[in-house]
C-alpha cells in the first residue's frame, strides 16, 4: 500500500470513528429528549376539568386522545361526552376524544335508536372515534342468557354507522390472557391486582363465561365483515402475551392498528427472554402501532401526586422504547433491557401514526426547543 493510500485509509478510519458517535446521537433519542419531542398519548380517560393532568401533559409535550367508555366505574356516557367536549374546547389542538354508547336496553329497537343517536351526537361534537368496550363478550347477555359478541347481528347497524361516518372503531374485546389463568400462572403483578379487585371480570373464576379465543374469534368475524372500517384494536388487540400473535392479527387485517395502552408491561416481560423479537416486532409494524398509556384521571384525582405518577409512567415507557439500559419493573422480578428504537420508529409510535389514523384531531404542534448549554465559567 502506498504512503498516500495508507494516510487516506487512516484518515477515513479516524473520521469514521469521530462520525460514529454523532450518527448514533442523530439516530436515537435518550431520556433527556423526553420533554422536547412531540408526542401523543392516544389512550387516556379524562373526566372533569383535569387541570393538573393537562398541565403535566403540556410540560411533557403530549397531546392526548381521551376515550369515553361504557364502564360502570366511570361516569355515565353522557357525562363523559360533556367532559370530553369541554376539554377539547379548553385545550384546542391538544385534546381529541372518542365517544361511546350505552348497552342499556340491548337489543331493543329503542336501544338501537339511542346507540345510533349517541354516535351521531358524539361525531357532531367532534369525536374522531367510537369505543366498544369489553362488556361486549364478557358481561352483556341477551334475553336467553347468551353472551353478546361483537359479531352479534344486533350490533351490525352500529358497526355500519361507525364505518359510514368514517369514524375509527376503538375496540376492546377480551382481557389479557392472564384473566383466564390461575393466580400462580399470571405473568405480571398488575394483572393479578386488577382481577383481585375486579373479580367480576376474572374469567378463571367464571368458567361458564366465554373463552378468550371465542371472544377474539367473534371480534375477527365482525371486522372481516367490514374491511373498510378504520380499526384501532386497543391493548395490543388483547394478544399482549405474544408479539407474534399480534403480528398475525395485523397481517390478517392489513388496515387495522393497535395501541400499547396498559400492555407495555407485557412487552417488557417478553423482552426479558427475547428482547430482539420484541424490538423486531415494533420495527416491522412501526406504521401500525400507537402509543397509549390508559391513564385515567378524574375529579377525585386533585392530588398533585396523581399527575406525578402519570409523568413517571410516561417517562418509564419512553426509557424502555428509546434507551438500551438495563431496567426493572415492579410487575416482575427479572431485569430487562430497553429496546433503543430508532428515532424514526419512535416518532411514528408516539405521534405520526396517531395523526394519520385521526386526521384533523389535533392541531400541529412544534417540538419544544432544547435549552442552549450553559457556558462554562471563564469561557469566551
Amino acid at each position: 500500500m502506498s504512503v498516500r493510500m495508507l494516510l487516506f485509509t487512516l484518515g477515513t478510519l479516524v473520521l469514521g470513528a469521530q462520525a460514529a458517535p454523532a450518527a448514533a446521537a442523530e439516530r436515537y433519542y435518550d431520556a433527556n429528549d423526553f420533554a422536547y419531542v412531540r408526542k401523543i398519548d392516544a389512550h387516556v380517560h379524562l373526566h372533569g376539568p383535569s387541570t393538573l393532568f393537562m398541565a403535566q401533559a403540556l410540560r411533557d409535550n403530549f397531546r392526548v386522545l381521551t376515550i369515553n367508555v361504557d364502564y360502570p366505574d366511570f361516569p355515565p356516557p353522557a357525562e363523559q361526552l360533556k367532559d370530553a367536549v369541554s376539554l377539547r374546547e379548553h385545550y384546542p389542538g391538544r385534546v381529541a376524544f372518542a365517544g361511546t354508547f350505552s348497552v342499556d336496553g340491548f337489543p331493543s329497537a329503542a336501544w338501537l335508536e339511542a346507540a345510533e343517536a349517541s354516535i351521531e351526537n358524539a361525531r357532531e361534537h367532534g369525536a374522531v372515534g367510537i369505543k366498544i368496550w369489553k362488556n361486549i363478550g364478557m358481561s352483556l347477555q341477551d334475553a336467553p342468557g347468551h353472551y353478546v359478541m361483537l359479531d352479534d347481528p344486533h350490533l351490525e347497524p352500529v358497526l355500519a354507522l361507525i364505518e359510514s361516518r368514517h369514524l375509527v372503531l376503538l375496540n376492546h374485546q377480551a382481557e389479557p390472557l392472564n384473566c383466564w389463568l390461575p393466580p400462580e400462572r399470571m405473568t405480571v403483578r398488575s394483572d393479578l391486582e386488577y382481577f383481585r379487585e375486579h373479580p367480576q371480570y376474572y374469567m378463571y373464576q367464571h368458567p361458564e363465561m366465554p373463552a378468550h379465543d371465542a371472544i377474539l374469534a367473534a371480534r375477527d368475524r365482525a371486522l372481516a365483515r367490514h374491511p373498510h372500517l378504520k380499526v384501532d384494536a386497543v391493548h395490543l388487540a388483547s394478544l399482549e402475551w405474544d408479539v407474534d400473535k399480534v403480528a398475525d392479527f395485523l397481517e390478517r387485517f392489513p388496515d387495522a392498528r393497535v395501541d400499547v395502552a396498559a400492555r407495555m408491561v407485557h412487552l417488557k416481560y417478553q423482552a426479558v427472554q427475547d428482547r430482539g423479537r420484541v424490538r423486531a416486532f415494533l420495527v416491522r409494524y412501526q406504521d401500525r402501532i400507537l402509543y397509549g398509556s390508559d391513564e385515567a384521571y378524574g375529579p377525585g384525582d386533585a392530588d398533585p401526586q396523581a399527575v406525578t405518577e402519570v409523568h413517571r409512567d410516561w417517562l418509564e415507557d419512553w426509557r424502555f422504547l428509546t434507551g438500551g439500559a438495563t431496567l426493572h419493573s415492579p410487575d416482575f422480578a427479572a431485569p430487562f433491557k430497553g429496546l433503543q428504537l430508532p428515532r424514526s420508529v419512535v416518532d411514528k409510535i408516539y405521534r405520526t401514526n396517531a395523526e394519520a389514523l385521526f386526521p384533523r384531531a389535533w392541531a400541529p404542534a412544534l417540538s419544544l426547543p432544547r435549552p442552549a448549554p450553559v457556558a462554562a465559567a471563564g469561557a469566551h
